[in-house]
């Protein structure tokens, strides 16, 4: 499906969806490449014309001859030309019929209307039906002071909305939270520096570490031309730590990105003491917290850099409720965990990947060379017939095929692989601000905003893309190569007629793919700033469940009447249950650890300044090599950090124990495998 979305600068948008013909009038590309021998004759026919329509987008003259077998050469660096070719190949699979048409549309709404979502989706709808929800109130007890004024702001065009159309009455926020002041003021986080993961400590100061071999993505691509060098931190939130309005509208429309991969500079994430935290590494209800802390942040974000954050109402696809293609991520993952439990990406995605990176890194021109038409059809009618039944061949399957196969997966998912709702205003700031480092973090917002199917799906689409970028001494992909073939999947652009805007923003979309494949690694860790946040805010939902268990008197009554009744020592009900070693004399900076699937399941260990969650991992290791089970040897344990003021969390290997536990003192330590 097809939408048309408008920014600011009048550039069309059009996020790709499966089930709609991708018409681009007034443009006829078809695919460009050497022709292989006994590839079908009508590609050769096609070349000069999609140089014909490059040029005009471009309004330059025709590019030098194309030629594969040159990395060089197919690196033009003031060329979409495969991207043109990529969206007439689209288009010409679609006419075949091997993909149904659905019309994807975006639902009219008003301000007042989009500010109601907007409080919904960040988890604050207290403001909206004036209930009184001690979650509500626990955010908004997190927030900075950018963060506290974006959703102000929301609030108030809501409120003046509503009045305006006389729908009903407005619930004052005082009603609500108590406050004494006529407008919703909230009460905001001090923004000075704190530690990564948790609370500030007493003159302590953080401690730095480069990471950069985890956290800087090189791809194997750099060529001898030394890239920028830029460091990024986590410690406070973006929107906090714009103090210089950037510059607006610093690329002209006839300027384009810089397609040299020496352009992008390198990241360095400083690990601190409490080390990194990946997606995977929360819990889902810590992660729910996430997002809706990203999604404020992300809009404080934007106020900040003075950029409008415009939101789409997507009309929802429902999509079909059985086979491979064109079913939603869900349903898929809910079938495919009746074969195997846990399993976050689809087994379909995942054979096809499986394929593709076994037989297929090494092609020349893979993704970008087109499979049979006729043979891709067949092949997605029998992986329909016989996958779930383990009886497809894959052996039949060419390389450009199962190329053909996974892209026509990501087309015609019901949803869009990456969420459209506000990817037209990533592509505005994009297009308005020329700043890297501002770009990788509002997309590193987007991306924690995201379902968490849809992030492992992209997360494992991102992992394959790097390594066919790792490979280009012989499929002569590279990074910008593999961009421009992968954005018109994901998002494509139509319009009225080919312009110089268009082609702005086609080379907008093929940049921000490069930036996901570039960057994934940092794109993929969660904001320290956005723990810090949550550990906040579970401990104000704590705080407030204290308070009402005080204040409950039939509660009272009940533990006054089992403290009398000494022979029956029962814990009563409702009461705070504390980890043991609360409960015995282990004195300050010792903890328990457990380990269930050792043979020796607890340990009492003391921490000091110097000792590291990989520390105690491989005492436990030592003092169980040889009582434990041969299962337990082959997994990768991790040390987890259960309960307090987090629900669970993977600690980073390097993470300084001491500094977690002072921050996190309630918390329960076991060690098991990682969650896969």
């Amino acid at each position: 499906v097809t939408m048309e979305m408008k920014d600011s600068g009048s550039v069309v948008l059009t996020a790709y969806h499966p089930h709609s013909p991708a018409r681009i009038p007034g443009m006829e590309q078809s695919f460009v490449q050497d022709i292989p021998p006994g590839h079908s004759p009508t590609s050769r026919k096609s070349l000069s014309r999609c140089r014909r329509i490059n040029r005009m987008l471009s309004n330059e003259s025709v590019p030098p001859a194309f030629s594969r077998s040159n990395s060089q050469a197919s690196m033009d660096s003031t060329s979409m030309e495969d991207f043109w070719c990529e969206v007439e190949s689209i288009k010409e699979s679609r006419e075949d019929g091997s993909e149904e048409a659905m019309l994807l549309e975006f639902k009219p709404a008003d301000e007042g209307e989009l500010e109601a979502e907007w409080l919904q989706d960040v988890g604050l709808s207290t403001l909206i039906s004036g209930a009184e929800e001690e979650d509500g109130q626990a955010l908004l007890s997190t927030l900075t002071r950018t963060q506290a004024a974006a959703v102000q702001k929301r609030y108030n065009t809501y409120t003046q909305t509503l009045r305006k159309k006389n729908k009903h009455t407005v619930r004052d926020v005082r009603d609500i939270f108590g406050t004494s002041d006529s407008s919703p003021t909230f009460e905001t986080v001090p923004v000075s520096p704190v530690s990564s993961n948790g609370i500030q400590l007493p003159g302590q100061k953080p401690v730095w570490k480069s990471v950069s071999s985890k956290s800087c993505l090189d791809c194997g691509i750099d060529k001898g031309s030394p890239s920028i060098m830029e460091e990024l931190s986590y410690d406070i939130s973006f929107s906090e730590s714009i103090t210089v309005l950037p510059k607006t509208q610093e690329w002209p429309k006839n300027q384009r990105f810089k397609k040299e991969d020496s352009a992008l500079p390198k990241f360095i994430v400083r690990r601190s003491r409490f080390g990194l935290t990946e997606v995977g590494d929360l819990s889902p209800e810590d992660m729910k917290k996430i997002r809706y802390l990203s999604l404020i942040e992300l809009t404080a974000f934007y106020d900040a850099l003075g950029v409008e954050l415009k939101r789409n109402r997507v009309e929802r696809v429902r999509g079909r409720e059985n086979g491979l293609f064109g079913v939603p991520l869900t349903i898929l993952l809910e079938n495919d965990q009746k074969k195997v439990p846990g399993i976050k990406v689809p087994l379909i995605f995942q054979k096809l990947l499986l394929k593709l990176e076994e037989t297929g890194l090494e092609t020349e021109g893979i993704l970008r060379v087109p499979g049979s038409a006729s043979r891709v059809k067949n092949l997605h009618q029998e992986l329909e017939a016989k996958f779930y039944e383990d009886a497809f061949d894959w052996d039949q399957v060419r390389n450009n095929d199962a190329a053909g196969l996974l892209k026509m997966f990501i087309r015609e998912l019901p949803s869009p692989l990456f969420t459209v709702e506000y990817l037209p205003a990533f592509i505005t700031l994009v297009e308005k601000i020329s700043k890297i480092k501002l770009q990788l973090q509002a997309l590193h917002l987007l991306i924690m905003l995201m379902p968490e199917a849809n992030r492992d799906t992209a997360k494992a689409f991102l992992q394959f893309l790097k390594k066919v970028v790792a490979n280009e001494g012989k499929n002569k992909m590279n990074l910008w190569n593999v961009s421009m073939i992968v954005a018109p999947n994901l998002f494509i652009y139509k319009g009225k007629r080919a312009n110089q805007q268009e082609m702005q923003a086609a080379a907008t979309t093929a940049h921000i793919v490069r930036l996901l494949i570039r960057y994934q690694d940092i794109l993929w860790t969660v904001p320290s700033f956005l723990i810090s946040q949550v550990r906040k805010m579970n401990e104000a939902a704590m705080n407030n469940s204290k308070r009402q268990l005080m204040f409950d008197k039939g509660v009272r009554k009940l533990l006054r009447r089992k403290t009398m009744e000494r022979e029956r020592p029962e814990r009563p009900e409702g009461a705070v249950t504390f980890p043991p070693y609360l409960q015995s004399d282990i004195p300050e900076g010792v903890i328990r650890v457990y380990a269930p699937l050792h043979s020796k399941v607890s340990m009492a260990i003391q921490l000091n300044s110097q000792t590291k969650a990989k520390d105690i991992l491989a005492r436990f290791h030592c003092e169980n090599s040889c009582g434990s089970s041969q299962n337990v040897k082959g997994q990768i344990q991790s040390l987890h950090e259960i309960g307090g003021n987090i629900g669970q969390h993977c600690l980073d290997p390097d993470a300084f124990m001491l500094d977690v536990y002072r921050a996190n003192p309630q918390a329960e330590w076991v060690i098991k495998p990682k969650a896969s």
